[in-house]
């Protein structure tokens, strides 16, 4: 495969262009997991470097729940807008719109694309999952390097990729 990045991009010292390669799932989760270090190489929230894009109106992210075991929290991560965080708890990943994340929920490092509904007591980690999938209730991913190669993708880092087909061929 051609890579674009090393034959086409150039870069000088006046110049330092942001550029990633995101061909690959391991090089598409760092891109993104990257995004929620404190201070990112490619910073989102550079007023001098706008955005420009058609954002739909949506209203912002919700965390609702704060018991012990049972709190909707996201540290070191990025929520988009129409999420509902509900007695979850998400650590340095990076969730795009519409997704729903129910109780008793862990999140570690996760890529999620839009739409997303998680179940209750689910265990992800190192995982980037695909539009409008539904995580089933107690769903543990990233875990068991071994099991995940028999249900999910695993790129050569261990990253897992999950998509509603993986999921409807699972035998809970």
């Amino acid at each position: 495969a051609h890579r674009f990045a090393k034959s086409c991009v150039r870069s000088t010292a006046e110049n330092e262009a942001y550029w990633r390669d995101v061909g690959t799932v391991d090089a598409y989760w760092e891109a993104n997991i990257d995004l929620t270090d404190v201070t990112p190489e490619l910073d989102l929230y550079d007023r001098d470097w706008p955005i420009w894009t058609y954002a739909e109106l949506k209203p912002p992210a919700k965390f609702v729940h704060d018991e012990d075991g049972r709190r909707g929290s996201a540290v070191s991560s990025l929520v988009s807008g129409d999420c509902i965080v509900s007695g979850a708890t998400l650590k340095r990943s990076l969730i795009f719109t519409g997704a729903r994340i129910n109780s008793y929920s862990t999140l570690e490092e996760v890529v999620m694309l839009p739409d997303v509904h998680v179940g209750r007591n689910a265990r992800l980690k190192r995982v980037v999952i695909d539009h409008g999938v539904r995580i089933p209730e107690g769903l543990v991913v990233g875990e068991d390097a071994a099991l995940d190669a028999k249900r999910f993708r695993v790129s050569e880092k261990g990253i897992c990729l999950v998509t509603q087909d993986m999921i409807d061929k699972l035998k809970l």
